[in-house]
């Protein structure tokens, strides 16, 4: 197995990198590209892969499969040979704000009410939040007011990796049961929370939160929104 230095966890913010071809496997529709380091992020946690270039090849989508990191291709890469990778910076920030915001938001709801998010979904026009209680238009009004005065309040996100004995006496938020390293994102005042996605370095990146929809699910609501850019 290959492990792939992840850049995307020493810097959120690298948009382009060079890096050596380890592996390229023929797949049924293009190849699976395996590198010695890498800035794409892989689909999970809720969060859509990064996508972009290595050299002249399309990156169309990364997955992290068996611990080794495959980055699908349009073209064949030399094994050997140096590359440069390029992520779409405007896709991948536009998902920071989204997941970001998202967190400030269940930690806020969960804060409030303890209601635990049991479902999130960030797709390509908006993302939905399952929670396991139910609320009004007036308290979900009030909650979208209170997110947005914290996001101004532009304090730093913090990210840990405690050990297990800390991690014992530690108050966080995770949809299951964790096994092996936790990385935990703190948004200070208002969430902590064990999640393996990319952030913004600041809550003011993100903005603006806004509420679109809510509608009752399965015992609870499902509320849609939109967070930063899209949300403008």
């Amino acid at each position: 197995m290959t492990e792939t230095r992840r850049l995307y966890y020493e810097d959120v913010y690298k948009k382009e990198f060079t890096a050596t071809v380890v592996e390229c496997r023929e797949q049924k529709k293009g190849y699976a590209v395996i590198l010695d380091e890498s800035a794409f992020y892989p689909e999970g946690g809720g969060q859509p892969s990064d996508v972009g270039t290595l050299g002249d090849a399309k990156v169309t989508e990364v997955h992290e499969k068996d611990g080794e990191l495959l980055h699908y291709t349009d073209k064949a890469l030399e094994v050997g040979a140096k590359v440069e990778g390029k992520i779409d910076w405007a896709r991948r920030f536009d998902l920071m704000q989204q997941h970001s915001g998202e967190h400030m938001v269940s930690g806020i709801i969960h804060e409030k009410y303890g209601y635990d998010n049991v479902g999130f979904h960030m797709g390509s026009d908006v993302i939905t939040v399952d929670l396991n209680g139910m609320l009004d238009d007036a308290q979900l009004a009030e909650i979208e007011r209170e997110v947005n005065e914290r996001v101004w309040e532009d304090k730093e996100v913090v990210i840990t990796y405690p050990t297990a004995e800390e991690l014992k006496t530690l108050d966080y938020r995770s949809k299951k049961e964790l096994t092996g390293q936790v990385r935990i994102v703190e948004i200070p005042g208002t969430d902590v929370c064990a999640c393996c996605g990319t952030h913004v370095a600041c809550t003011g990146e993100i903005g603006l939160i806004k509420f679109l929809s809510m509608i009752n699910y399965k015992g609870g609501v499902r509320i849609s929104m939109l967070c930063g850019k899209k949300a403008l």
